[in-house]
């Protein structure tokens, strides 16, 4: 499940998804895109989403400025489980 949260720019993530405008699909989705890189420039963060080689969004803000991105929540590791030693004969 993701959330939609509203956090200052300098607490965004890589991973984080932001809206990039209307997007070129016709599905309103496609508008939403995962940020690649987080840059600190002259005092400004730099969002990047997609590859610097290739088309990619920029956005700039000021370090406390609000921005919504949706977050998936931190995946939490499985608890360790004893596995059995027990292993099943068959008999023909």
């Amino acid at each position: 499940m993701t959330t939609r949260i509203t956090v200052a720019a300098d607490h965004t993530r890589i991973g984080d998804i932001i809206y990039n405008g209307l997007g070129t699909g016709k599905h309103p989705t496609y508008a939403w895109e995962a940020i690649t890189q987080v840059n600190s420039v002259d005092g400004l963060i730099q969002l990047i989403t997609g590859h610097l080689d290739g088309p990619h969004g920029e956005f700039w803000f000021e370090p406390d400025e609000s921005v919504v991105v949706v977050r998936r929540p931190p995946i939490e590791p499985r608890p360790a489980t004893a596995e059995s030693n027990k292993q099943r004969t068959h008999r023909h």
